[in-house]
């Protein structure tokens, strides 16, 4: 794998800062993982891979380049990653085989069908990874090697739990550069296939009249944060105007879309969010509470699909981290995209955590910025476009 220029990987369009990386200790334990899996049996080479999870690109492009695989299948949950995918397989397109490709899938069971070998980077809640296990375990191949790798600070025993629960066989590696893999075996398919039904899971919630509806890797799951709360409850107060054009930015599960269509039935509503399962979370809870023919649900990074001066109102609870880690220049950037989407006169309300500060930022990036509502934690934010 040392003839592989790990080092040149980016991370863009995703935030590049000195001290985020596009390739870490995990992704290469994993792919020595998937070398002594190959060197014991060089016949797995011969069917597609599939990773799930791959940040920036390190285990597909790795997997083709350095191992020898002809066809990797990936699924990656934000729309940004699959971005820097592709723009690395274009960087460093003279290290790729000529025949080797991969193919982006969404979760689902294309994604694993007959698969004998899955990588995937462990996800931070345990909810996400119960259903990426549930639908391997369902669709994989008897013999499946399924390898779970992630940095040891962000691991915990109720992944062996998750795990064991849809395959008979679970073992940790030993820790290596402070990362570790847990290999599973064994599918478990009946019991995987019983668990795949309860997904996207709903809660109702009576305080708002609301069904929310999630799938594992949905921020807050079927409960509604609390940031969320303090913007709802000032939604009222936001502009009446005829046939406004408004966008539930970053729109998680779809809760802000779905109330501000029932408060401005003459509106239309883009719900619009980079990952692949807060966009099936949303559909979902928008078919739910009958608000399906004012509401149109977009992937995007950012709001690159959206025209310059084209939205009269953008709702935001904005992201103050990138992966894992903690940083400010995420909502930056994107507050900036905002800026671009709204029309003169156009209004950009925001919650955010009251520590964050963000008013100096958006007077700059967006306009006149007001404070609209405080609590304890948050703070809710008016912005202006000039």
């Amino acid at each position: 794998m040392s003839t592989f220029p790990f080092d040149e990987l980016r991370r863009w369009p995703d935030l590049e800062s000195p001290e985020l990386v596009a390739v870490d200790a995990a992704d290469r334990i994993l792919l020595s993982e998937l070398k002594e899996a190959i060197d014991r049996d060089p016949t797995l080479l011969h069917s597609p891979l599939t990773v799930i999870g791959d940040t920036h690109g390190a285990l597909t492009l790795g997997a083709l380049a350095a191992l020898g695989f002809s066809q990797v299948k990936v699924h990656q949950d934000a729309r940004s990653g699959e971005r820097a995918l592709e723009n690395n397989a274009r960087q460093l397109t003279a290290f790729l085989p000529e025949e080797s490709s991969f193919q982006h899938l969404p979760l689902s069971a294309e994604l694993v069908e007959g698969a004998h070998l899955v990588i995937l980077r462990l996800p931070r809640g345990l909810e996400q990874l119960d259903q990426w296990a549930a639908l391997i375990a369902s669709h994989a191949a008897e013999d499946v090697l399924v390898f779970g790798g992630g940095r040891i600070k962000h691991m915990t025993l109720g992944m062996n739990d998750v795990f064991g629960s849809y395959f008979e066989t679970v073992e940790a590696s030993l820790a290596e550069q402070k990362s570790r893999v847990l290999r599973a075996r064994g599918p478990k398919k009946a019991v995987a296939l019983e668990a795949l039904t309860q997904w996207p899971k709903s809660q109702h919630h009576p305080d708002l009249d609301l069904v929310v509806c999630a799938e594992g890797g949905a921020f807050a799951g079927t409960s509604i944060d609390i940031g969320t709360y303090d913007l709802l409850a000032v939604l009222d107060r936001v502009s009446g105007q005829q046939g406004m054009r408004i966008i539930d930015f970053g729109c998680g599960t779809g809760v802000l879309a779905t109330q501000i269509a029932k408060l401005r039935p003459s509106a239309t509503v883009i719900a619009s969010d980079q990952s692949a399962a807060a966009v099936e979370s949303a559909k979902a809870t928008i078919v739910a509470n009958g608000v399906s023919d004012r509401v149109s649900v977009l992937r995007d990074d950012g709001l690159s699909a959206q025209p310059d001066s084209s939205a009269d109102l953008i709702l935001f609870n904005p992201p103050f981290h990138s992966g894992a880690a903690v940083h400010a220049g995420t909502s930056l950037r994107l507050f900036a995209e905002a800026g671009r989407v709204l029309k003169s006169g156009g209004e950009l309300w925001v919650v955010a955590n009251r520590h964050l500060s963000y008013k100096p930022a958006l007077r700059k990036l967006v306009g006149e910025t007001r404070e609209v509502r405080r609590t304890p934690k948050f703070t809710v934010t008016r912005s202006i476009k000039a």
